[in-house]
C-alpha cells in the first residue's frame, strides 16, 4: 500500500480566473510519483513505459510480485500540456497509471478550493494570478479522505485558504507537524530499516504512530 502525499508533495495550479477570486486544483508531479515508488517497493522493482495507441499516448507502471514471481501493470492515458505536446502527454500518462496504482489517488477529495481576489496580485491589465500558492497542512480521515488542509500564498507567505471536517490532530507544543516527524522517521529508518521502528512501536505503517512515538523519533534526530 502507497502512503498519502505529505503536504511539501502537494503543488497548486491555478484553474480558472474570476473577477473576484481563483479557484485552485492541487495535483502531484512526475517526480513525485518515482520518489514514492522508489521508496515504497524500491528502485530495482518497478519500471514504466509507454505506447501510443490510436493517436493517444498510454503509460504503464510496472511492480513486481514476488509471491506471483511476474510483473502486474497498470495502464493510462495521458493529455497534451500547453508548452511540450508529447512530454506533456508522457508525463501526464504516467501519473495518471501512478493514480491506478493508488498514489495521490486522494487528491481526488479535495473540496473546492476558491481564493479570494484580495489574497493575491494579478498580472497588469488582466484578472490572471500572478502568485504562486502553497500547502502548508494537509490531513487525511481513515477512508483517506482530505479531512483538513490550509493554503498559502507564497509570496506573502499568508494563509489564504482553510478547510477541515473537525478530524485535524492537533501537533505536540514545540514539535513540527506530523508530516514533518513522519518523513524525519523514513529519512533515519530507510529501506527495510522501518520495519524495526513499526516493530518497537507495535504498529504496521509509520502514519500510524502516535504523536508520542514520533515525537521520540524526532527527539533523537531531527534536532
Amino acid at each position: 500500500m502507497f502512503r498519502r502525499l505529505n503536504a511539501d508533495e502537494i503543488e497548486c495550479r491555478v484553474q480558472s480566473n474570476k473577477d473576484n477570486g481563483c479557484i485552485l486544483l492541487l495535483y502531484k508531479n512526475a517526480r513525485c510519483d518515482m520518489n514514492i515508488l522508489d521508496e515504497t517497493v524500491g528502485q530495482m522493482n518497478w519500471q514504466r513505459d509507454h505506447k501510443e495507441l490510436k493517436g493517444a499516448m498510454y503509460a504503464g507502471v510496472g511492480i513486481y510480485d514476488t509471491e506471483r514471481g511476474s510483473w502486474v501493470w497498470k495502464w493510462d492515458c495521458g493529455t497534451e500540456s500547453n508548452t511540450d505536446a508529447q512530454k506533456g502527454e508522457a508525463s501526464d500518462s504516467f501519473k495518471r497509471a501512478c493514480v491506478n496504482w493508488g498514489i495521490g489517488r486522494e487528491l481526488y477529495t479535495a473540496p473546492f478550493i476558491w481564493i479570494n481576489r484580495n489574497d493575491y496580485e494579478v498580472i497588469d491589465k488582466t484578472n490572471r494570478c500572478k502568485d504562486a500558492f502553497r500547502v502548508g497542512e494537509i490531513g487525511y480521515d481513515d477512508a483517506g479522505n482530505i479531512s483538513y488542509l490550509t493554503i498559502f500564498n507564497k509570496r506573502s507567505d499568508k494563509k489564504v485558504y482553510s478547510y477541515s471536517t473537525g478530524k485535524k490532530e492537533t501537533p505536540i507544543k514545540g514539535y513540527p507537524s506530523r508530516d514533518v516527524m513522519v518523513k524525519c522517521a523514513r529519512d533515519h529508518y530507510p529501506g527495510d530499516l522501518i520495519s524495526v521502528l513499526l516493530e518497537t512501536f507495535g504498529i504496521e505503517k509509520i502514519e500510524d504512530a502516535t504523536d508520542a512515538q514520533l515525537a521520540s523519533v524526532w527527539n533523537k534526530y531531527g534536532k
